[in-house]
């Protein structure tokens, strides 16, 4: 089980509230939020209550400061949060086209690229039974990013300028990750501009992550 801590001020000062679950509205628990600790699992930080507004995903570690977690001029900027479930089975079904079309292939693992183990040049839709992945435009993880959650995805056209090259679990080990570091978008399907930072630096980037979200749910 994860858990992460919400601080009133930075520094991890002022009154918390400790939560290892999904938060629809830190301000229920809180005056305000402007600094958190993540002391086990993965987490979705939201700026907007009920799950809304910008997106930063983040591991283990401390983040002193919720506007340079965010990128936000505003203090106060997280106001929501869902857990990232990261133990269990991982399955999902890659397709060539949209709506589950042309060649599929299943996945259990991280794949570093599509094109040399499968020979497959982009994935258009998908299905997540289980677990939660990262599609990356690049191989070898690198490039913009999708976070998707078990459902079914009969397109990620809106999600993506360009095509998905690798996938890789989500986890506490995941090599695209290290603690204290993320990424953050603006635009939940489209990725847009982003901030990455890595623990004692922060560095602007044109690459970061989206969510896409499921067309329908898993039977």
């Amino acid at each position: 089980m994860g858990r992460i801590i919400f601080y009133e001020d930075r520094n991890f000062q002022g009154r918390s509230y400790e939560c290892s679950s999904d938060c629809a509205d830190v301000h229920l628990q809180l005056s305000r939020c402007n600094s958190c600790r993540v002391d086990s699992g993965l987490f979705v930080l939201y700026e907007k209550p009920n799950f809304t507004g910008l997106q930063v995903l983040v591991r283990p570690g401390e983040y002193p400061d919720s506007q340079r977690l965010m990128g936000l001029s505003a203090a106060d900027c997280i106001q929501s949060c869902r857990m990232i479930p990261h133990r269990g089975q991982f399955l999902m079904r890659i397709y060539e086209r949209e709506n589950f079309g042309g060649r599929m292939q299943e996945l259990r693992e991280d794949c570093q690229s599509l094109q040399e183990r499968y020979s497959m040049s982009d994935c258009q839709s998908c299905i997540v039974m289980s677990g939660h992945w990262l599609l990356f435009e690049q191989p070898g993880f690198r490039g913009r990013m999708v976070y998707l959650r078990p459902g079914e995805y009969r397109s990620l056209r809106d999600a993506s300028t360009g095509r998905f090259s690798s996938v890789q679990r989500i986890t506490e080990r995941s090599s695209g990750w290290r603690a204290g570091s993320g990424c953050c978008t603006r635009d939940p399907t489209t990725g847009g501009s982003s901030t990455c930072w890595a623990r004692g630096s922060i560095r602007t980037t044109s690459t970061g992550w989206a969510s896409a979200t499921p067309s329908g749910p898993v039977d």
